[in-house]
Protein backbone atom coordinates (compact mmCIF):
# COMPACT_ATOMS: atom_id res chain seq x y z
CA UNK A 1 0.00 0.00 0.00
CA UNK A 2 1.32 3.53 -0.49
CA UNK A 3 3.24 5.53 2.27
CA UNK A 4 0.78 7.07 4.87
CA UNK A 5 -2.27 7.59 6.18
CA UNK A 6 -4.49 4.90 5.62
CA UNK A 7 -7.11 6.54 2.63
CA UNK A 8 -11.28 6.58 3.24
CA UNK A 9 -11.78 3.73 1.00
CA UNK A 10 -9.58 1.42 2.66
CA UNK A 11 -10.69 1.82 5.77
CA UNK A 12 -14.21 1.88 5.32
CA UNK A 13 -13.90 -1.57 3.51
CA UNK A 14 -11.03 -3.19 5.39
CA UNK A 15 -11.43 -1.25 9.03
CA UNK A 16 -14.53 0.09 9.89
CA UNK A 17 -16.72 -2.88 8.48
CA UNK A 18 -14.69 -5.23 10.41
CA UNK A 19 -15.40 -3.43 13.62
CA UNK A 20 -19.03 -5.13 15.16
CA UNK A 21 -18.44 -5.75 18.98
CA UNK A 22 -20.48 -2.90 20.82
CA UNK A 23 -20.72 -1.61 24.65
CA UNK A 24 -23.29 0.70 25.64
CA UNK A 25 -20.20 2.78 27.50
CA UNK A 26 -18.95 3.77 24.42
CA UNK A 27 -21.22 6.85 23.21
CA UNK A 28 -18.99 7.31 20.01
CA UNK A 29 -16.69 4.83 18.47
CA UNK A 30 -14.73 4.43 15.22
CA UNK A 31 -15.96 6.17 12.34
CA UNK A 32 -14.20 8.80 9.07
CA UNK A 33 -13.35 12.21 10.73
CA UNK A 34 -13.84 10.89 14.51
CA UNK A 35 -10.05 11.59 16.16
CA UNK A 36 -11.89 10.81 20.12
CA UNK A 37 -13.94 8.14 21.66
CA UNK A 38 -16.61 8.71 24.17
CA UNK A 39 -17.16 6.98 27.02
CA UNK A 40 -19.53 6.97 29.98
CA UNK A 41 -19.34 5.56 33.23
CA UNK A 42 -21.69 4.84 35.90
CA UNK A 43 -21.60 6.33 39.47
CA UNK A 44 -18.97 4.81 41.82
CA UNK A 45 -17.23 3.44 38.75
CA UNK A 46 -13.80 4.79 37.80
CA UNK A 47 -11.56 3.95 34.60
CA UNK A 48 -8.65 1.95 34.45
CA UNK A 49 -6.04 2.53 31.31
CA UNK A 50 -3.10 0.58 29.86
CA UNK A 51 -1.19 0.73 26.63
CA UNK A 52 1.03 -2.26 24.84
CA UNK A 53 2.70 -2.30 22.06
CA UNK A 54 3.69 -5.86 20.01
CA UNK A 55 6.12 -6.44 17.41
CA UNK A 56 7.88 -9.32 18.41
CA UNK A 57 5.16 -12.24 17.26
CA UNK A 58 4.87 -11.63 13.15
CA UNK A 59 1.90 -14.21 13.34
CA UNK A 60 -0.87 -13.78 15.41
CA UNK A 61 0.29 -10.50 16.51
CA UNK A 62 -3.22 -8.79 16.46
CA UNK A 63 -4.65 -10.91 18.70
CA UNK A 64 -1.97 -11.48 21.33
CA UNK A 65 -1.45 -7.46 21.09
CA UNK A 66 -5.56 -7.27 22.71
CA UNK A 67 -4.66 -9.85 25.05
CA UNK A 68 -1.71 -8.47 26.27
CA UNK A 69 -3.44 -5.31 27.50
CA UNK A 70 -6.53 -6.63 28.38
CA UNK A 71 -4.63 -8.99 30.38
CA UNK A 72 -3.21 -5.60 32.06
CA UNK A 73 -6.66 -3.95 32.98
CA UNK A 74 -8.13 -7.11 34.89
CA UNK A 75 -5.02 -7.59 36.46
CA UNK A 76 -6.03 -4.21 38.18
CA UNK A 77 -9.56 -5.85 39.08
CA UNK A 78 -11.01 -3.93 35.93
CA UNK A 79 -13.31 -4.99 33.43
CA UNK A 80 -11.73 -4.25 29.74
CA UNK A 81 -14.13 -2.30 27.95
CA UNK A 82 -12.69 -0.70 24.51
CA UNK A 83 -9.59 -0.10 22.90
CA UNK A 84 -7.99 2.74 20.58
CA UNK A 85 -5.46 1.33 18.21
CA UNK A 86 -2.22 2.55 16.78
CA UNK A 87 -1.43 0.40 13.23
CA UNK A 88 1.67 1.31 11.40
CA UNK A 89 2.53 -1.11 8.28
CA UNK A 90 5.02 -1.37 6.38
CA UNK A 91 5.00 -0.37 2.64
CA UNK A 92 5.11 -4.31 1.16
CA UNK A 93 1.79 -5.37 3.27
CA UNK A 94 -1.68 -4.92 0.80
CA UNK A 95 -5.07 -4.64 1.84
CA UNK A 96 -6.27 -8.08 2.28
CA UNK A 97 -3.77 -8.77 4.89
CA UNK A 98 -4.99 -5.65 6.42
CA UNK A 99 -8.41 -6.87 6.16
CA UNK A 100 -7.06 -10.05 7.67
CA UNK A 101 -5.64 -8.22 10.46
CA UNK A 102 -8.82 -6.20 11.37
CA UNK A 103 -10.81 -9.62 11.26
CA UNK A 104 -8.68 -10.95 14.00
CA UNK A 105 -8.58 -8.19 16.12
CA UNK A 106 -12.12 -7.62 15.99
CA UNK A 107 -12.48 -11.40 16.52
CA UNK A 108 -10.27 -11.31 19.63
CA UNK A 109 -12.28 -8.59 21.13
CA UNK A 110 -15.44 -10.09 20.47
CA UNK A 111 -14.60 -12.62 22.85
CA UNK A 112 -13.95 -10.57 25.28
CA UNK A 113 -17.03 -8.23 25.02
CA UNK A 114 -14.17 -5.45 24.78
CA UNK A 115 -15.17 -2.57 21.49
CA UNK A 116 -12.88 -0.97 19.51
CA UNK A 117 -13.96 2.53 20.05
CA UNK A 118 -11.04 4.18 17.35
CA UNK A 119 -7.41 4.80 16.03
CA UNK A 120 -5.22 5.48 13.71
CA UNK A 121 -3.21 2.77 10.70
CA UNK A 122 -0.88 4.23 8.18
CA UNK A 123 1.77 2.82 6.16
CA UNK A 124 5.34 3.78 6.94
CA UNK A 125 9.19 2.93 5.93
CA UNK A 126 9.70 2.95 9.60
CA UNK A 127 8.72 -0.16 10.19
CA UNK A 128 9.48 -3.57 8.38
CA UNK A 129 6.80 -5.88 10.01
CA UNK A 130 3.15 -4.11 11.73
CA UNK A 131 3.90 -2.64 15.05
CA UNK A 132 0.17 -2.75 16.39
CA UNK A 133 0.04 -0.67 19.49
CA UNK A 134 -3.08 -0.58 22.14
CA UNK A 135 -4.56 1.50 24.12
CA UNK A 136 -7.15 -0.44 26.73
CA UNK A 137 -9.81 1.47 29.09
CA UNK A 138 -11.75 -0.72 31.66
CA UNK A 139 -14.08 0.01 34.16
CA UNK A 140 -14.53 -1.12 38.19
CA UNK A 141 -15.69 0.38 40.85
CA UNK A 142 -13.35 2.77 42.63
CA UNK A 143 -13.38 0.21 45.73
CA UNK A 144 -12.33 -2.69 44.17
CA UNK A 145 -9.35 -0.94 42.16
CA UNK A 146 -5.97 -3.51 42.65
CA UNK A 147 -2.29 -1.98 42.87
CA UNK A 148 0.50 -4.30 42.48
CA UNK A 149 2.01 -3.01 45.38
CA UNK A 150 -0.96 -3.92 47.57
CA UNK A 151 0.67 -7.08 48.33
CA UNK A 152 1.63 -7.54 52.09
CA UNK A 153 4.02 -9.77 54.30
CA UNK A 154 2.99 -13.21 54.93
CA UNK A 155 0.74 -13.56 51.88
CA UNK A 156 0.60 -16.61 49.87
CA UNK A 157 1.96 -16.81 45.97
CA UNK A 158 -0.24 -18.65 43.37
CA UNK A 159 0.31 -18.68 39.48
CA UNK A 160 -2.44 -19.67 37.06
CA UNK A 161 -1.83 -21.97 34.18
CA UNK A 162 1.92 -22.42 32.96
CA UNK A 163 5.02 -20.40 32.40
CA UNK A 164 6.81 -19.39 29.26
CA UNK A 165 3.37 -20.02 26.95
CA UNK A 166 3.81 -16.85 25.10
CA UNK A 167 7.40 -17.50 24.34
CA UNK A 168 6.61 -21.10 23.56
CA UNK A 169 3.73 -20.18 21.06
CA UNK A 170 5.71 -17.58 19.16
CA UNK A 171 8.89 -19.57 18.74
CA UNK A 172 7.32 -22.64 17.57
CA UNK A 173 5.13 -20.04 15.25
CA UNK A 174 8.45 -18.27 14.06
CA UNK A 175 11.13 -21.34 14.13
CA UNK A 176 8.66 -23.85 13.21
CA UNK A 177 10.68 -25.12 10.20
CA UNK A 178 14.23 -25.23 12.50
CA UNK A 179 12.15 -27.10 15.30
CA UNK A 180 10.91 -29.71 12.58
CA UNK A 181 14.44 -31.16 12.03
CA UNK A 182 14.12 -31.98 16.08
CA UNK A 183 10.96 -32.11 17.10
CA UNK A 184 7.47 -34.51 16.37
CA UNK A 185 5.03 -32.09 14.24
CA UNK A 186 2.69 -32.77 16.77
CA UNK A 187 4.54 -31.38 19.23
CA UNK A 188 5.37 -28.31 17.61
CA UNK A 189 1.57 -28.21 16.50
CA UNK A 190 0.53 -28.61 20.04
CA UNK A 191 3.20 -25.34 21.05
CA UNK A 192 2.01 -22.98 18.61
CA UNK A 193 -1.47 -23.35 20.18
CA UNK A 194 -0.47 -22.37 23.40
CA UNK A 195 -1.52 -19.28 22.88
CA UNK A 196 -4.96 -20.35 23.38
CA UNK A 197 -4.26 -19.84 27.25
CA UNK A 198 -3.14 -16.42 26.47
CA UNK A 199 -6.24 -14.20 28.26
CA UNK A 200 -6.01 -14.14 31.85
CA UNK A 201 -9.50 -12.31 32.03
CA UNK A 202 -11.79 -15.30 33.49
CA UNK A 203 -8.79 -16.25 36.35
CA UNK A 204 -8.59 -12.30 37.49
CA UNK A 205 -11.98 -11.83 37.26
CA UNK A 206 -12.59 -15.19 39.61
CA UNK A 207 -9.39 -13.75 41.93
CA UNK A 208 -10.87 -10.26 42.45
CA UNK A 209 -14.34 -12.05 43.25
CA UNK A 210 -12.70 -14.48 45.74
CA UNK A 211 -11.12 -11.65 47.21
CA UNK A 212 -7.09 -10.68 47.08
CA UNK A 213 -4.56 -8.11 47.52
CA UNK A 214 -2.78 -7.80 43.88
CA UNK A 215 -2.34 -9.76 40.33
CA UNK A 216 0.36 -9.21 38.03
CA UNK A 217 0.42 -10.96 34.68
CA UNK A 218 3.48 -12.85 33.54
CA UNK A 219 5.06 -10.79 30.36
CA UNK A 220 8.34 -10.04 29.11
CA UNK A 221 11.51 -11.31 31.78
CA UNK A 222 9.01 -14.28 32.54
CA UNK A 223 7.93 -15.92 35.68
CA UNK A 224 11.19 -14.29 37.84
CA UNK A 225 10.60 -10.87 36.54
CA UNK A 226 6.95 -10.70 37.05
CA UNK A 227 8.06 -12.39 40.82
CA UNK A 228 10.63 -9.20 40.98
CA UNK A 229 8.34 -6.51 40.78
CA UNK A 230 5.22 -7.79 42.40
CA UNK A 231 8.04 -7.89 45.38
CA UNK A 232 9.46 -4.42 44.70
CA UNK A 233 6.27 -2.65 44.20
CA UNK A 234 5.14 -3.72 47.40
CA UNK A 235 8.22 -3.75 49.03
CA UNK A 236 8.13 -6.90 50.24
CA UNK A 237 10.53 -9.77 50.10
CA UNK A 238 9.29 -13.36 49.03
CA UNK A 239 10.21 -17.16 49.12
CA UNK A 240 9.52 -19.27 45.78
CA UNK A 241 10.05 -22.97 45.34
CA UNK A 242 11.47 -23.62 41.70
CA UNK A 243 9.88 -27.33 41.67
CA UNK A 244 6.15 -25.74 42.14
CA UNK A 245 6.18 -23.18 39.23
CA UNK A 246 4.04 -25.10 36.10
CA UNK A 247 5.68 -25.21 33.33
CA UNK A 248 4.56 -27.43 30.27
CA UNK A 249 7.17 -30.29 28.81
CA UNK A 250 6.91 -28.37 25.18
CA UNK A 251 7.81 -25.31 26.65
CA UNK A 252 11.15 -26.75 28.36
CA UNK A 253 12.25 -29.16 25.36
CA UNK A 254 11.86 -26.13 22.91
CA UNK A 255 14.19 -23.75 25.27
CA UNK A 256 16.47 -26.68 25.91
CA UNK A 257 17.23 -26.98 22.10
CA UNK A 258 17.67 -23.02 21.86
CA UNK A 259 19.35 -23.03 25.29
CA UNK A 260 16.76 -20.39 26.36
CA UNK A 261 15.95 -19.98 29.72
CA UNK A 262 11.98 -20.39 30.45
CA UNK A 263 11.84 -18.91 33.74
CA UNK A 264 12.55 -15.50 31.36
CA UNK A 265 10.41 -16.45 28.52
CA UNK A 266 7.54 -13.99 27.74
CA UNK A 267 4.39 -15.96 29.66
CA UNK A 268 1.52 -14.17 29.26
CA UNK A 269 -1.23 -16.48 29.74
CA UNK A 270 0.12 -17.21 33.62
CA UNK A 271 -1.34 -15.05 36.49
CA UNK A 272 0.50 -13.82 39.62
CA UNK A 273 -1.53 -13.30 42.68
CA UNK A 274 -1.15 -12.29 45.94
CA UNK A 275 -3.43 -13.70 48.59
CA UNK A 276 -4.40 -14.64 52.37
CA UNK A 277 -5.73 -18.27 51.69
CA UNK A 278 -3.92 -19.59 48.66
CA UNK A 279 -5.34 -22.71 48.85
CA UNK A 280 -8.93 -21.23 49.68
CA UNK A 281 -7.75 -19.25 46.01
CA UNK A 282 -6.64 -22.47 43.62
CA UNK A 283 -9.73 -24.60 45.43
CA UNK A 284 -12.00 -21.43 43.69
CA UNK A 285 -9.96 -21.67 40.36
CA UNK A 286 -10.46 -24.73 40.19
CA UNK A 287 -14.60 -24.33 40.12
CA UNK A 288 -13.85 -22.25 37.02
CA UNK A 289 -11.13 -24.97 35.18
CA UNK A 290 -8.34 -22.86 36.24
CA UNK A 291 -5.29 -24.38 37.48
CA UNK A 292 -3.08 -22.78 39.55
CA UNK A 293 -0.56 -23.95 42.43
CA UNK A 294 1.02 -22.70 45.13
CA UNK A 295 4.38 -21.31 44.83
CA UNK A 296 5.62 -19.54 47.49
CA UNK A 297 5.06 -16.57 50.19
CA UNK A 298 5.89 -12.97 50.64
CA UNK A 299 8.25 -12.10 53.58
CA UNK A 300 8.69 -9.49 55.98
CA UNK A 301 12.11 -8.08 54.40
CA UNK A 302 14.01 -7.77 51.77
CA UNK A 303 15.26 -10.86 50.55
CA UNK A 304 13.76 -12.36 47.36
CA UNK A 305 15.02 -16.23 47.78
CA UNK A 306 14.29 -19.11 44.96
CA UNK A 307 14.63 -22.67 46.58
CA UNK A 308 15.34 -25.65 43.88
CA UNK A 309 15.33 -28.57 46.36
CA UNK A 310 18.05 -28.16 49.20
CA UNK A 311 19.88 -25.53 46.70
CA UNK A 312 18.46 -21.76 47.47
CA UNK A 313 19.68 -18.73 45.47
CA UNK A 314 18.36 -15.07 45.23
CA UNK A 315 16.47 -13.79 42.94
CA UNK A 316 17.95 -11.23 40.53
CA UNK A 317 16.54 -8.07 38.96
CA UNK A 318 14.78 -8.22 35.67
CA UNK A 319 16.71 -9.62 32.92
CA UNK A 320 15.75 -9.00 29.15
CA UNK A 321 13.60 -11.39 27.98
CA UNK A 322 15.25 -14.75 26.35
CA UNK A 323 13.10 -14.73 23.09
CA UNK A 324 15.30 -11.70 22.02
CA UNK A 325 18.30 -13.76 21.55
CA UNK A 326 16.49 -15.56 18.36
CA UNK A 327 14.08 -12.95 17.34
Amino acid sequence: MKIGKISEQTLKRSVFRQIKTKRSEVLQGAGVGEDCAVLKLAEGEVFVCSIDPVTAAAKNAAALAIHVTANDIATSGAQPVAVLLSILLPVSMEEPELRAMMQELEDTCASLNIQIAGGHTETTTAVNQPVITVSGIGKALESKVLATGGVKPGQDLVLTKWIALEGTAILAKEKEAELKNRFPMAMIETAKKFDRYISVVPEAAAASRFGVSAMHDVTEGGIFGALWELAESAGVGLEADLKKIPVKQESIEICEYFGLNPYVLMSSGALLIAADDGLGLIAELGKCRIPASLIGRTTDGNDRVLFNGEDSRFLERPQPDEIYKLL
